[in-house]
Parts: C-alpha cells; structure tokens; sequence
C-alpha cells in the first residue's frame, strides 16, 4: 500500500493535504483528552451524552447538534488505538485524495463515518469512538473497486486484505477488549456498496 500511495504522491507532485488535517484533527483531540482519560472534555463530540441507544436519546442531534453524527471518529481511547488508525487513514485516504480529489475523500469520509457511527450507537451506546469504521470503509472500496475496474490501476494486496478481515474476526471475539465492532461492519459494508456505486461511473 505504502508503495502506491508513494507511486501516486511523486506522479501527482501533491501531498494528501484533507488526510493530513484529519490526522491532525483526531491528534488534537486525543492531546486535549489526554488519550480519552478526561471523557468530560470528550462528551461534545459523542454521539450523546444521554444514556441509551435509540433515536429518544439522540436529544442534542435532533435538537441540531448534527456534527455529532461524524465527530466521534476523532476521538480515540489509548495512543495504539489513535496510530492504528492513522497509519490506515494516512494509506488508505491518500491514495483516495491523490488519485481522486479532497471532495471525493471528504464525501467517503462522511458516508461512511456517519453510518458506522449510527450502527455502533443503535448497537451498544454512545460511549465508543475512533476512525477504524471509516478505515474499513475505505480499504472496502479501495479493495473492491479495484477488482470492479481494473482499469483505475487500484491495488489492495490480499495479504493486507486478509490481515485486516483477521483482525476484524478477533475483534468481535471480544479478546481484545471493547471495540467498536458495528462501526468496523457497517463501515466495511457501506464501502462497499459506495465502491459498487462508483465502479459503474466512467
């Protein structure tokens, strides 16, 4: 991946500048909240601070709080977690905003991450956060895209493939601790279908 994302930065002579403010975004975050350790700071950007998991305690996004919808995929509990995830966020969204444009990224980023957020809190609540929904998202549309058309030169080596859906199944073993497991599916699954939406456009 590191070898394409590479290929696309020298023959485009640009840098991933959308990635680049999501990264720092979700650093600055995690600096302010001290890693998740002060959750206080952190209850603006849930998706509710109400208990519960149904649309009745969604209160401060009916009341027009909407960015609660995206903001949650900045907040990240633990310094693995927050690298994690930009690692694949630098990868995954910089071949997608070179080859592509920032508008593109930005519409995937926004798809994805709301719907993740929405499944991971109809699920389990709103005590959950990170980028790893949108992150599955993008290796979704990335992988399948490129095996729908070929002929956009897109490449997600099967071994990557392969790890990553790994590590999804341990995931939700619960070995690992509380994950975001629903995000993690529903962003693999709306990447998906925007990955077969967009391989019929030319």
């Amino acid at each position: 991946m590191n070898d394409l994302l590479n290929g696309l930065l020298y023959r485009h002579g640009t840098v991933p500048r959308l990635t680049l403010v999501l990264i720092a975004i979700s650093a600055a975050v995690s600096a302010y909240s001290g890693l998740g350790d002060s959750l206080g700071k952190l209850v603006p950007l849930l998706m509710s601070e109400y208990r519960g998991n149904s649309w009745e305690t969604l209160v401060e996004i009916r009341n027009g709080e909407l960015w609660r919808l995206i903001t949650p995929i900045f907040v990240h509990f633990g310094l693995l977690h927050l690298l994690f995830n930009m690692m694949w966020l630098w990868d995954l969204g910089g071949v997608i905003e070179t080859r592509w444009s920032a508008l593109q990224l930005s519409a995937l980023v926004l798809v994805i991450g709301v719907s993740s957020n929405l499944a991971q809190y109809l699920m389990e609540g709103a005590l959950f956060g990170g980028m790893s929904g949108v992150v599955y998202g993008l290796l979704a549309y990335l992988y399948i895209l490129g095996r729908l058309r070929p002929d956009l030169g897109l490449h997600v080596p099967q071994a990557i493939m392969s790890f990553m859906l790994i590590w999804f199944a341990l995931c939700w073993t619960g070995l690992l601790g509380g994950i975001a497991n629903w995000a993690h599916t529903f962003g693999l699954v709306s990447g998906g279908l925007l990955a077969l939406g967009r391989s019929q456009l030319k």
